[in-house]
Protein backbone atom coordinates (compact mmCIF):
# COMPACT_ATOMS: atom_id res chain seq x y z
CA UNK A 1 0.00 0.00 0.00
CA UNK A 2 0.99 3.34 -0.94
CA UNK A 3 1.42 5.50 2.33
CA UNK A 4 -0.97 8.81 2.14
CA UNK A 5 1.73 11.26 2.40
CA UNK A 6 2.93 9.82 -0.75
CA UNK A 7 -0.54 10.42 -2.72
CA UNK A 8 -2.55 12.95 -4.06
CA UNK A 9 -6.07 12.34 -4.68
CA UNK A 10 -8.44 13.57 -7.89
CA UNK A 11 -11.52 13.14 -6.94
CA UNK A 12 -11.79 9.23 -5.84
CA UNK A 13 -8.84 8.45 -7.71
CA UNK A 14 -4.60 8.16 -5.89
CA UNK A 15 -3.19 10.16 -7.69
CA UNK A 16 0.87 9.79 -7.58
CA UNK A 17 3.10 12.12 -7.41
CA UNK A 18 5.90 10.39 -8.94
CA UNK A 19 7.18 12.77 -12.46
CA UNK A 20 8.29 9.60 -14.29
CA UNK A 21 5.05 9.11 -16.53
CA UNK A 22 5.89 13.04 -17.78
CA UNK A 23 8.91 12.02 -17.90
CA UNK A 24 8.75 8.92 -20.28
CA UNK A 25 9.41 9.78 -23.91
CA UNK A 26 11.51 12.45 -22.85
CA UNK A 27 14.83 11.67 -22.16
CA UNK A 28 17.24 14.11 -21.16
CA UNK A 29 19.99 15.24 -23.67
CA UNK A 30 23.12 16.48 -22.36
CA UNK A 31 24.10 18.53 -25.30
CA UNK A 32 20.51 19.98 -26.26
CA UNK A 33 17.90 22.45 -24.93
CA UNK A 34 14.93 20.77 -24.60
CA UNK A 35 11.92 23.02 -24.14
CA UNK A 36 8.48 21.96 -24.89
CA UNK A 37 5.15 24.15 -24.07
CA UNK A 38 1.92 21.73 -22.75
CA UNK A 39 -1.46 21.88 -21.58
CA UNK A 40 -1.69 22.35 -17.95
CA UNK A 41 -4.50 21.16 -15.88
CA UNK A 42 -5.97 24.79 -14.89
CA UNK A 43 -6.16 24.96 -18.74
CA UNK A 44 -3.67 27.20 -19.29
CA UNK A 45 -0.43 26.31 -21.02
CA UNK A 46 2.70 25.59 -19.35
CA UNK A 47 6.53 26.09 -20.81
CA UNK A 48 8.76 23.18 -19.74
CA UNK A 49 12.41 23.14 -19.74
CA UNK A 50 13.86 19.06 -19.39
CA UNK A 51 16.80 19.67 -17.08
CA UNK A 52 19.27 16.44 -16.10
CA UNK A 53 17.03 15.22 -12.48
CA UNK A 54 13.62 16.28 -14.02
CA UNK A 55 11.69 18.91 -15.52
CA UNK A 56 11.22 22.77 -15.11
CA UNK A 57 8.30 24.01 -14.97
CA UNK A 58 7.07 27.80 -15.68
CA UNK A 59 3.36 29.91 -16.42
CA UNK A 60 3.42 31.58 -19.72
CA UNK A 61 2.35 35.32 -18.40
CA UNK A 62 2.83 36.13 -14.59
CA UNK A 63 5.34 34.99 -12.65
CA UNK A 64 7.17 32.34 -13.82
CA UNK A 65 6.17 30.14 -10.69
CA UNK A 66 2.42 31.47 -11.06
CA UNK A 67 3.10 33.30 -7.57
CA UNK A 68 1.79 36.57 -7.10
CA UNK A 69 3.56 38.57 -4.28
CA UNK A 70 1.15 40.76 -1.65
CA UNK A 71 -1.38 40.45 -4.67
CA UNK A 72 0.93 42.10 -7.51
CA UNK A 73 1.82 40.20 -10.31
CA UNK A 74 5.59 40.58 -9.04
CA UNK A 75 7.98 41.72 -6.83
CA UNK A 76 8.71 44.51 -9.04
CA UNK A 77 5.56 45.73 -9.33
CA UNK A 78 4.90 45.64 -5.76
CA UNK A 79 7.74 47.72 -5.27
CA UNK A 80 7.11 49.90 -8.15
CA UNK A 81 3.50 50.71 -6.93
CA UNK A 82 4.95 51.32 -3.23
CA UNK A 83 7.75 53.60 -4.69
CA UNK A 84 4.70 55.71 -6.37
CA UNK A 85 2.36 55.77 -3.41
CA UNK A 86 5.27 57.79 -1.45
CA UNK A 87 5.63 61.27 -1.64
CA UNK A 88 8.87 61.00 -3.18
CA UNK A 89 9.03 58.09 -5.66
CA UNK A 90 12.64 59.31 -6.40
CA UNK A 91 13.71 58.74 -3.07
CA UNK A 92 12.32 55.41 -2.47
CA UNK A 93 14.91 52.55 -1.00
CA UNK A 94 15.56 49.00 -1.45
CA UNK A 95 17.13 47.35 1.01
CA UNK A 96 20.08 44.24 0.00
CA UNK A 97 16.50 41.88 1.34
CA UNK A 98 14.66 43.46 -0.89
CA UNK A 99 17.59 43.84 -3.65
CA UNK A 100 18.47 39.83 -3.02
CA UNK A 101 14.62 38.69 -2.98
CA UNK A 102 13.97 40.66 -6.25
CA UNK A 103 16.77 39.05 -8.22
CA UNK A 104 15.66 35.71 -7.02
CA UNK A 105 12.54 36.64 -8.86
CA UNK A 106 14.29 38.25 -12.17
CA UNK A 107 16.30 34.98 -12.55
CA UNK A 108 12.69 33.25 -12.86
CA UNK A 109 11.94 35.59 -15.37
CA UNK A 110 15.98 34.65 -17.40
CA UNK A 111 14.81 30.64 -17.40
CA UNK A 112 11.45 31.87 -18.68
CA UNK A 113 13.20 34.45 -21.68
CA UNK A 114 15.86 31.69 -22.26
CA UNK A 115 13.60 28.84 -22.88
CA UNK A 116 10.70 30.89 -25.38
CA UNK A 117 14.03 32.19 -27.39
CA UNK A 118 14.80 28.21 -27.50
CA UNK A 119 11.59 27.53 -29.42
CA UNK A 120 11.23 30.59 -31.45
CA UNK A 121 8.69 32.60 -29.23
CA UNK A 122 10.03 36.34 -29.66
CA UNK A 123 6.75 37.55 -28.61
CA UNK A 124 7.83 35.99 -25.09
CA UNK A 125 11.38 36.75 -25.03
CA UNK A 126 10.66 40.48 -25.34
CA UNK A 127 8.06 40.39 -23.20
CA UNK A 128 10.52 38.90 -19.88
CA UNK A 129 13.66 40.60 -21.17
CA UNK A 130 11.83 44.29 -21.53
CA UNK A 131 10.84 43.08 -18.01
CA UNK A 132 14.11 41.95 -16.55
CA UNK A 133 15.55 45.39 -18.25
CA UNK A 134 13.19 47.26 -16.29
CA UNK A 135 14.20 45.57 -13.25
CA UNK A 136 17.71 46.57 -13.82
CA UNK A 137 16.27 50.16 -14.18
CA UNK A 138 15.04 50.12 -10.69
CA UNK A 139 17.10 48.98 -9.15
CA UNK A 140 19.91 51.06 -9.85
CA UNK A 141 17.83 53.67 -9.21
CA UNK A 142 16.75 52.66 -5.84
CA UNK A 143 19.40 50.55 -4.56
CA UNK A 144 20.71 51.89 -1.20
CA UNK A 145 24.13 49.65 -1.35
CA UNK A 146 25.90 50.45 -4.76
CA UNK A 147 26.76 46.80 -5.04
CA UNK A 148 23.55 45.62 -5.38
CA UNK A 149 23.08 48.22 -8.00
CA UNK A 150 26.01 46.67 -10.21
CA UNK A 151 24.89 43.19 -9.38
CA UNK A 152 21.87 43.84 -11.32
CA UNK A 153 23.49 45.94 -14.24
CA UNK A 154 26.48 43.80 -14.94
CA UNK A 155 23.17 41.57 -16.46
CA UNK A 156 22.62 44.44 -19.30
CA UNK A 157 24.29 43.91 -22.27
CA UNK A 158 23.15 39.88 -22.09
CA UNK A 159 19.44 40.72 -21.83
CA UNK A 160 19.81 43.46 -24.58
CA UNK A 161 21.75 40.91 -26.73
CA UNK A 162 19.06 38.56 -26.22
CA UNK A 163 16.36 40.72 -27.06
CA UNK A 164 17.97 42.42 -30.00
CA UNK A 165 18.84 38.44 -31.48
CA UNK A 166 15.41 37.45 -30.53
CA UNK A 167 14.04 40.63 -32.39
CA UNK A 168 16.44 39.84 -35.35
CA UNK A 169 15.76 36.15 -35.42
CA UNK A 170 11.59 36.95 -36.10
CA UNK A 171 12.25 39.55 -38.38
CA UNK A 172 14.72 36.86 -40.88
CA UNK A 173 11.86 34.51 -40.28
CA UNK A 174 9.89 36.79 -42.31
CA UNK A 175 12.31 36.96 -44.98
CA UNK A 176 12.56 40.41 -43.39
CA UNK A 177 16.48 41.14 -43.72
CA UNK A 178 16.57 45.40 -43.28
CA UNK A 179 14.20 44.96 -39.81
CA UNK A 180 16.63 42.48 -38.65
CA UNK A 181 19.37 45.05 -38.98
CA UNK A 182 17.84 47.26 -37.49
CA UNK A 183 16.70 45.38 -34.45
CA UNK A 184 20.59 44.36 -34.33
CA UNK A 185 21.90 47.77 -34.70
CA UNK A 186 19.54 48.83 -31.94
CA UNK A 187 20.79 46.25 -29.91
CA UNK A 188 24.71 47.13 -30.26
CA UNK A 189 24.08 50.89 -29.92
CA UNK A 190 22.43 50.30 -26.64
CA UNK A 191 25.53 48.06 -25.03
CA UNK A 192 27.53 50.68 -26.19
CA UNK A 193 25.72 53.23 -24.38
CA UNK A 194 26.50 50.47 -21.48
CA UNK A 195 29.59 50.80 -21.73
CA UNK A 196 30.28 54.13 -22.33
CA UNK A 197 28.17 55.00 -18.82
CA UNK A 198 30.41 52.88 -17.18
CA UNK A 199 33.44 54.56 -19.20
CA UNK A 200 34.63 50.68 -20.45
CA UNK A 201 34.54 52.06 -24.27
CA UNK A 202 38.30 50.82 -24.50
CA UNK A 203 36.84 47.35 -23.39
CA UNK A 204 34.45 47.07 -26.79
CA UNK A 205 36.52 44.52 -28.57
CA UNK A 206 36.41 42.50 -24.95
CA UNK A 207 32.46 42.50 -24.65
CA UNK A 208 30.89 38.99 -25.65
CA UNK A 209 27.68 40.08 -26.56
CA UNK A 210 28.59 43.19 -28.94
CA UNK A 211 30.96 40.46 -30.87
CA UNK A 212 28.14 38.33 -30.95
CA UNK A 213 25.53 40.92 -32.22
CA UNK A 214 27.99 42.49 -34.33
CA UNK A 215 28.54 39.06 -36.17
CA UNK A 216 25.46 38.12 -36.46
CA UNK A 217 24.42 41.40 -38.23
CA UNK A 218 27.69 40.60 -40.49
CA UNK A 219 25.99 37.41 -41.41
CA UNK A 220 22.96 39.05 -41.72
CA UNK A 221 24.13 41.62 -44.47
CA UNK A 222 25.99 39.11 -46.27
CA UNK A 223 22.06 37.35 -46.66
CA UNK A 224 20.60 39.78 -47.41
CA UNK A 225 19.88 40.59 -51.51
CA UNK A 226 20.82 44.04 -52.37
CA UNK A 227 19.12 46.36 -54.48
CA UNK A 228 20.63 48.18 -57.67
CA UNK A 229 21.21 51.27 -55.96
CA UNK A 230 22.85 49.65 -53.24
CA UNK A 231 24.85 47.59 -55.70
CA UNK A 232 25.80 50.26 -56.91
CA UNK A 233 27.25 52.20 -54.00
CA UNK A 234 29.35 49.17 -52.69
CA UNK A 235 31.13 49.97 -56.05
CA UNK A 236 31.21 53.22 -55.29
CA UNK A 237 32.96 52.88 -52.29
CA UNK A 238 35.16 50.10 -53.57
CA UNK A 239 36.19 52.44 -57.04
CA UNK A 240 36.77 55.69 -54.85
CA UNK A 241 39.27 53.57 -51.94
CA UNK A 242 40.78 52.05 -55.20
CA UNK A 243 41.36 55.71 -56.23
CA UNK A 244 39.30 54.85 -59.44
CA UNK A 245 38.24 57.93 -60.39
CA UNK A 246 36.72 57.89 -63.70
CA UNK A 247 35.09 54.55 -62.74
CA UNK A 248 33.41 56.60 -59.57
CA UNK A 249 32.10 59.47 -61.25
CA UNK A 250 30.10 57.17 -63.57
CA UNK A 251 28.88 55.08 -60.84
CA UNK A 252 27.76 58.14 -59.12
CA UNK A 253 26.14 59.29 -62.53
CA UNK A 254 24.24 55.85 -62.48
CA UNK A 255 22.89 55.92 -59.02
CA UNK A 256 21.52 59.63 -59.75
CA UNK A 257 19.79 58.03 -62.88
CA UNK A 258 18.28 55.28 -60.66
CA UNK A 259 17.40 57.90 -57.87
CA UNK A 260 15.75 60.14 -60.32
CA UNK A 261 18.28 63.26 -59.61
CA UNK A 262 20.23 64.38 -62.68
CA UNK A 263 23.52 64.16 -62.70
CA UNK A 264 26.15 67.27 -62.54
CA UNK A 265 27.63 67.55 -65.56
CA UNK A 266 31.55 66.50 -65.59
CA UNK A 267 31.79 66.48 -61.98
CA UNK A 268 33.90 63.70 -59.97
CA UNK A 269 34.12 62.72 -56.36
CA UNK A 270 36.49 64.68 -54.35
CA UNK A 271 39.68 63.03 -53.89
CA UNK A 272 40.73 62.12 -50.40
CA UNK A 273 42.85 63.93 -48.62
Amino acid sequence: MIPRHKIDRLGDTPLSKDITPILNGWDHEPEEFQVRIVAGLDGRDKLQRRIELGVMQMELSGRPDGERPFGYESLLEYHEAKALATKAPDVYELDSDACGELMLEGVQYYHRYLAAYHISRADLVVRDTTRNLRLFAFAVKHAVDRSDKVQFDQYRPYVLMIRARALGAEAMARNDHLASLRYLDEGIEAIRAFLREYDQEEDEIQCRELSRLKRIRREVEQMRTLGPAERLEQQLELAVTHEKYEEAARIRDQIARLKGVSPAPNSKPARPI
